[in-house]
């Protein structure tokens, strides 16, 4: 039984060594002419050497064997369905809504071999961009590792546990939990029955804590929340085990003899973390109006443009609304960013009819959308007295500043994609009248 034990803090520079092997870490450098207990020294950079201080990253990694110790890599085809072809289909401005996706039923899937590509813009080979994947398996990976040339995963379950081993140790996530596993990282998915789950691959940035500006030194997701995994490793021999890589879209196995997961000891900043999302403290409107939805975002991958985002991970908990002489669900808007939401568990506020667990929406650049009808009716002839929404429930959004374009798999093969999403505006009425009640 593995006991999993944490580092808390975002954006802290760690230190971890196994318990079994103390002074595995060098006092005063970084790469000695012999590391303790004959470890390879090899550092893992997140960012370039140059980087300012404040936004440097990197970790070294005290491990039995250094991680060039591989065959050559070889393309494969694990899936193909996933992708950075964002052309293969006609542009769609529609509202897009897709019903739960089918969880594998038949044969072996893992976690690599169950990711599918919805929706996504711009070119890892120039470091710009976003991918929209959903993962859909039932297997453990066994023998075989992966990792991300082309940048991170931020990685939201929404049905069964995560059991992930890293380089840095293990990491537990179940659902209404995330983790991001950053660009280069080495990580293994065991799961334990038929998995789901969202990921938000972003190719720019890294992933940062939103400045909080008026609302001052706490809230949101709280630095103290996140967890990074201590020291664990695995000294295995094993023939023909499979490091898979995914670069420039494309996926690629190399075989090795051994466990890549043989890290000692490390120290660094560039480290993968996991975080709670029932820890997020909500910032909302106590007075009037319905507050913009930034107030909801956990994690933010900045672009070059000050207050634009790559993309935000944006979250809606459990939370009071307490308005007064306000329309309380989200208002009618058009949107000059794009907006791609899933739900974890219950139902959401706006839609609670054909939006559901396991399943996905897309609101397109300036694709005006809110409210459905029975929303819009109930809401705005209810009592405006305080009320206790979200209950039981976990709503979320990737939102991006670039334009998505949605892959074939998502628009005709996945088979999912509700036809008649926009029926449920149809109904609004006109109200109008000429004297104002």
């Amino acid at each position: 039984m593995v006991e999993y034990k944490y580092l808390t803090g975002f954006g802290s520079h760690f230190s971890s060594e196994h318990p079994n092997y103390p002074n595995a870490l060098p006092e005063g450098q970084n790469s000695p002419q012999k590391c303790a207990y004959g470890l390879y020294a090899e550092q893992l950079s997140g960012t370039a050497f140059t980087a300012p201080r404040t936004e440097n990253s990197r970790s070294w990694l005290y491990r039995i064997r250094p991680s060039v110790v591989h065959k050559p890599f070889k393309s494969v085809t694990f899936t193909n369905q996933l992708t950075i072809n964002w052309t293969e289909q006609h542009p769609n401005p529609n509202q897009m809504r897709w019903n739960p996706f089918d969880l594998p039923t038949s044969g072996k899937v893992d976690f690599v071999e169950g990711l599918h590509t919805i929706c996504g813009a711009g070119d890892p080979k120039c470091r710009h961009g976003i991918a929209i994947h959903v993962y859909l398996c039932n297997s453990s990976m066994e023998d075989r590792a992966f990792y991300n040339s082309d940048g991170d995963f931020l990685i939201v379950p929404q049905e069964g546990s995560l059991d992930i081993t890293t380089e840095f140790g293990k990491l537990f996530v179940a659902p209404n939990e995330i983790c991001v596993i950053q660009q280069g990282m080495r990580f293994s998915v065991n799961v334990n029955g038929p998995s789901r789950g969202y990921i938000l691959e972003v190719y720019d940035n890294h992933f940062k804590l939103p400045d909080l500006g008026p609302i001052g030194a706490n809230g949101l997701a709280n630095p103290r929340d996140f967890k990074t995994p201590v020291a664990w490793f695995e000294d295995r021999d094993v023939e023909g085990f499979q490091m898979i890589s995914k670069f420039q879209g494309a996926l690629f196995v190399a075989e090795m003899n051994h466990s890549p997961f043989d890290v000692v000891a490390w120290h660094g900043n560039y480290v993968p973390y996991k975080y709670n999302l029932a820890n997020f403290m909500v910032i909302n409107s106590v007075s009037f109006d319905h507050c913009d939805p930034s107030i909801f975002t956990v994690l933010t991958c900045p672009s070059h443009r000050y207050g634009t985002a790559i993309a935000d991970f944006v979250v809606f908990p459990p939370r009071w609304s307490v308005q007064e002489n306000t329309f309380r669900p989200p208002y009618y808007h058009r949107n000059c960013m794009s907006e791609f939401m899933g739900l974890i568990f219950g139902k959401y506020e706006a839609k609670e009819g054909g939006f559901l667990p396991g399943g996905a929406s897309l609101h397109s650049m300036m694709t005006p959308h809110g409210p459905d009808h029975q929303c819009f009716e109930g809401a705005s002839n209810a009592e405006l007295s305080p009320q206790r929404i979200a209950d039981g429930t976990q709503a979320f959004m990737f939102e991006s500043s670039l334009s998505m374009a949605v892959t074939k798999w998502g628009e005709e093969t996945c088979q999912k994609l509700d036809a008649k999403y926009y029926e449920c505006w149809q109904k609004l009425e006109k109200h109008f009248t000429l004297t104002d009640k």
